[in-house]
């Protein structure tokens, strides 16, 4: 499973479009299309376009909340909130094969992920981010190891844990210390696509 994932930034179709084309040409391998509040008709032809252009690349398109539209387009994988449908319902709906990851916030959201069967668990906001209308606590890097610590001390193995909240790239290799997998990067990605080389670059 690929370390470093983009999550979709962009008010309108064409900006959607040409951030994750940019993510693309810039080596980007695992795009989560997310777009919230947008007209229907116009995320699903989003994410027809991107589940298209991930294929050309051999990239990973995940589809974020909607599930019947992962089924509908054959996308590869649905990322779900902890508010959004369950995972488990997801799983009858899409089968074995496609990718489902989940949203979590504390050590009880990890282990119900854990529990759930998620393919990979995104763990956030490492700090305060504009891109969510609804931000959980913040975390910041203690929180990350409080939440890997209380795994260990339960002997719980430690499942694939995304970062996620304006991760930069200085923030890598503590949280790779730390234990967690990788990180969904959206901002500074967006704004700035050539990083992606520097992100794969430094991760282990």
């Amino acid at each position: 499973m690929e370390k470093l994932q983009y999550i979709s930034q962009g008010n309108t179709i064409q900006e959607q479009e040409l951030h994750i084309r940019k993510a693309l040409d810039n080596g980007i391998k695992w795009v989560q299309v997310r777009w919230k509040n947008a007209p229907e008709n116009e995320l699903i032809n989003l994410c027809e376009i991107s589940k298209q252009l991930c294929s050309e690349y051999q990239a990973v398109c995940i589809i974020n909340d909607h599930v019947h539209l992962v089924k509908e387009i054959d996308a590869d994988g649905v990322h779900l909130g902890l508010n959004d449908s369950s995972i488990e319902k997801a799983r009858l709906i899409l089968g074995e094969n496609k990718i489902i990851g989940g949203t979590a916030n504390t050590l009880s959201d990890v282990i119900q992920r854990i529990e759930e069967s998620c393919d990979y668990i995104g763990l956030g906001p490492l700090r305060f981010t504009t891109t969510k209308e609804k931000l959980s606590p913040v975390l910041g890097f203690e929180g990350y190891q409080e939440i890997v610590n209380g795994l260990r001390d339960q002997s719980i193995d430690i499942p694939k844990i995304f970062a996620i909240g304006s991760v930069t790239l200085e923030d890598l290799l503590p949280l790779q210390t730390i234990g967690l997998y990788g990180v969904a990067v959206s901002g500074l990605i967006t704004k700035q696509p050539s990083v992606i080389n520097e992100f794969k670059k430094v991760m282990i």
